[in-house]
């Protein structure tokens, strides 16, 4: 779209650089000089703007002014009244701050968004607009009552709702321009509503990933991504702006990583979302993931599916002294497993704290602390401060380096319950990880009770789950001939009820290593097959546990194998 050019009376004065508006406008003769002067008077008498006090005497219109304005300052004039406004652009801008501003987005023109104001010298809220804008931007110039409604009609306002702000006094903050975004506006209520369908399909996380063309959103449900919408790329920067501007971040700042958060109230329910931004080649990425900041989400130890033996060996485990370790990729449950065992360690007569990042549910009675980096609050730092305020139980949200994981283990050694999760793939693999990160064999044989290794299978939904009869390579991959020649298994066929998928809700695998006797001479010693001696004190392994599933009509053979790969031949 085309800005509309000043007006034949103001477009043949050539000032040299930038002439004085009073003096632009008797050179084109829209003033007397008489009038100027008088102007002058009350402009110095007010403390108002001279183009202000010439409208409110009646010297001039505010057409001419804008006319003028738009002259003196090199800007194109556009004749709102003869321009078609463009949808898509005034959703780039929030009602709030067009109100505020006194702005609106009016088209596009060669990639810049065209923004109109009617007052080009507040330059401060040029740059606010910009940078909430987070788009090539170019000022147009408008008359101010064309403009007030044009905003009026834009955002669906009755006329005397726009508030007009003129001069630089009234020039809002960065701090208030965040503060207006969090009002309605087209694009607030489209990422609102995507929460919203995300929440309704039990998405844990939501990734809005920028391409050439669009902004794809998609969901993950179940530990599996898919689409949820597109955006088109022409409303990518305000969408990624209205995020930004959700977890406090620098919306200005488009070339570095930001982290941030939000706590939200769905149905009454608090959720917090933690935000994260990564630039990429199609600008950039942002991923909300959603934690339920209330106790409320959390599972007992009787709805995580525990076979009975592995319930019985972790509840084994947390009645001493020692470390609890679960283990598994992110995303596995090891959190919500260790907080069931919290549970049940949570009574009057226990000091609980817990050092995480980010502290994913809130527990009545149990000091919780939020790892801060910047402010210098790492798991280390954190970790041995809490040994010396006298707990009785700790949980260390991820042993993420030797110093953790070292201070870890020795306060398991001190008389302390510590619950923690690592980064492996299996149970007697977290002993090697715990070595490799620099861990004595001589201080883990003593300090570890109990290694959990977890993942998170679909269910197969039961409204549409296919019944069939294993294959002769299932049986034998599998090793299903110990089940009987009549065994029938389920599949994944797909419906309404669970998006065509074939599956709805997760259900955890579990490998409990209880370390006792053999097996902690053997850590000790750094010596002999740790998985085969686990195995030959009776430990259900990841595999096993998942085919037990597949075979109760929990889960399938193929996403058994999806989830643990080579692991489960």
């Amino acid at each position: 779209m085309a800005a509309e050019p000043a007006q034949a009376r103001t477009a043949g004065v050539q000032p040299e650089g930038r002439a004085l508006l009073g003096a632009l406008l008797v050179h084109c003769g829209a003033l007397a000089p008489a009038d100027l002067e008088r102007a002058l008077f009350e402009k110095e008498r007010t403390g108002k703007q001279l183009g202000q006090v010439l409208v409110e005497l009646g010297l001039i219109t505010t057409r001419t002014l804008a006319e003028a304005l738009s002259h003196q300052h090199g800007l194109e004039f556009v004749d709102l009244t003869k321009v078609r406004i463009d949808e898509e652009a005034v959703a780039l801008l929030p009602e709030a701050i067009a109100r505020r501003y006194h702005a609106l987005p009016v088209g596009f023109d060669d990639g810049a968004l065209l923004v109109a104001v009617s007052d080009p010298t507040d330059l401060m809220a040029h740059d606010d607009l910009r940078l909430a804008l987070g788009t090539d931007t170019r000022i147009v110039v408008a008359d101010r009552t064309e403009l007030d409604a044009a905003i009026a009609e834009a955002y669906h306002l009755p006329l005397d709702s726009v508030e007009t702000f003129s001069g630089s006094a009234h020039a809002p903050s960065v701090e208030d321009l965040r503060e207006a975004s969090a009002e309605s506006a087209p694009v607030i209520k489209l990422i609102n509503e995507l929460i919203g369908r995300a929440l309704k399909e039990r998405a844990s996380d939501i990734h809005f990933a920028p391409g050439p063309d669009e902004l794809v959103v998609r969901v993950r449900v179940d530990g599996v991504t898919r689409q949820l919408a597109t955006i088109p790329a022409s409303l990518q920067p305000a969408v990624i702006a209205r995020l930004k501007v959700m977890g406090a971040l620098d919306i200005a700042q488009r070339r570095i990583p930001q982290d941030g958060r939000v706590d939200v109230r769905v149905g009454g329910q608090p959720l917090d979302l933690r935000i994260a931004v990564l630039p990429t080649v199609f600008g950039e990425q942002v991923v909300l993931r959603i934690l339920h900041g209330s106790f409320k989400g959390r599972l007992a130890m009787s709805d995580l599916g525990m076979g009975p033996e592995t319930e019985a060996i972790l509840r084994r485990a947390i009645g001493h002294p020692g470390a609890i370790v679960a283990c598994g990729p992110t995303g596995s449950g090891k959190t919500t497993t260790l907080y069931a065992a919290l549970d049940l360690l949570n009574e009057p007569g226990r000091v609980i704290v817990t050092i995480e990042d980010p502290v994913e549910y809130q527990v009545p009675g149990i000091a919780q602390i939020e790892i801060d980096p910047i402010a210098g609050l790492t798991f280390a730092r954190g970790l041995r401060t809490i040994l010396r305020s006298d707990p009785d139980v700790i949980l260390v949200g991820e042993v993420r380096d030797e110093e953790t994981a070292r201070i870890a283990m020795q306060a398991a050694t001190t008389g302390h319950v510590v619950l923690t999760t690592l980064h492996a793939q299996s149970a007697s693999g977290a002993i090697v990880r715990l070595k490799d990160m620099g861990v004595d064999a001589g201080l883990l044989a003593p300090s570890v009770n109990c290694i959990i290794a977890q993942r998170l299978a679909r269910r197969l939904c039961l409204k549409c789950r296919e019944p069939y009869s294993p294959s002769d390579a299932e049986r034998r991959d599998f090793g299903l001939d110990r089940h009987g020649s009549g065994l029938e298994l389920y599949r994944a066929r797909g419906c309404e009820d669970c998006q065509h998928t074939g599956y709805e809700g997760r259900v955890a695998m579990y490998e409990a290593m209880l370390v006792e006797g053999k097996l902690r001479r053997l850590i000790a010693s750094s010596s002999g097959d740790i998985f085969a001696t686990a195995v030959e004190q009776g430990m259900t392994t990841l595999r096993e546990s998942g085919i037990a599933l597949a075979v109760a009509g929990t889960t399938s053979l193929d996403e058994v194998q999806r989830i643990l790969g080579d692991r489960a031949l």
